[in-house]
């Protein structure tokens, strides 16, 4: 990351803010990437977009509602993520492996921490017209370690807003305890059930600028919605969890490395 990059002590959490964090299960850090590391980024997103550089998933390879039915319907090859984002380009490495952000986490983990290539590792567009939207639901659904304990880390590219499929965050629900009929097969809070109803109440959607991170907590509730403006809107998304958080063996969360990243003084 170029010099602008907040400088370390500087940038670590205050005492209130590592409280915001475990009440809340998110923290939104203003400013925290350069402009130019945003734009570079934002660059070779447009490139990588336009010449379909693999590995990608499509609209159509979700399978959320609304979504082109097959790759070959209209839209069907809409990006929704261009996954790998580690190797794509440098630009990306360094922000995954910044000493601001690492000396952040490291905070919040209490250990040294570890970056898993197998999860998020992407760019996540959302595209007008075929960028579908995506119901309540937590990440750590999908993901195999010894804890439930990981972070995710969203940078936006641009801004981010509603009407351009934002984050919302349901505050504090990464500490809920659920009953099984709240979720669907699929791990996603059902809007039928009423006690899912009272916590959609509750969602706050995220207004973020270029270089605005948002933390968040595996276990808490999220959301986004489709896309109504003229303009891909692009965000980087790496997770991160503590060194003693093993990936469970035979598992996809341990099919790719898990990179180690050093602590910083």
């Amino acid at each position: 990351m170029s010099a602008a990059t907040p400088a370390l002590p500087s940038s670590l959490l205050s005492s209130e803010r590592l409280a915001d964090f475990r009440r809340d299960g998110y923290l939104i850090l203003r400013g925290l990437v350069p402009a130019a590391s945003c734009e570079r980024m934002l660059a070779v997103t447009a490139d990588h977009l336009q010449r379909a550089v693999a590995p990608l998933e499509y609209e159509a390879e979700v399978g959320y509602p609304g979504a082109p039915a097959s790759l070959t319907s209209e839209g069907g090859r809409t990006v929704r993520r261009l996954r790998g984002a580690y190797d794509r380009d440098p630009a990306f490495r360094d922000w995954a492996s910044d000493p601001a952000l690492v000396a952040i986490l490291t905070q919040l983990f209490e250990e040294p921490v570890s970056l898993p290539l197998a999860h998020h590792n992407c760019v996540m567009t959302k595209h007008p017209d075929f960028g579908t939207a995506t119901g309540w639901h937590r990440d750590i659904r999908y993901w195999s370690f010894e804890r439930p304990d990981l972070i995710s880390v969203w940078l936006a590219l641009g801004a981010e807003r509603t009407e351009n499929g934002g984050l919302s965050v349901i505050p504090g629900s990464h500490l809920l305890k659920l009953q099984a009929e709240q979720m669907d097969d699929l791990d996603f809070l059902r809007p039928e059930v009423a006690a899912n109803q009272a916590l959609f109440a509750l969602g706050v959607p995220l207004l973020l600028e270029a270089g605005d991170v948002v933390l968040f907590h595996s276990g808490l509730f999220h959301a986004a919605g489709r896309n109504s403006s003229d303009r891909v809107k692009s965000s980087v998304v790496f997770a991160y969890h503590g060194e003693s958080n093993a990936p469970r063996p035979g598992t996809r969360s341990a099919a790719l490395p898990n990179i180690s990243l050093p602590t910083f003084p």
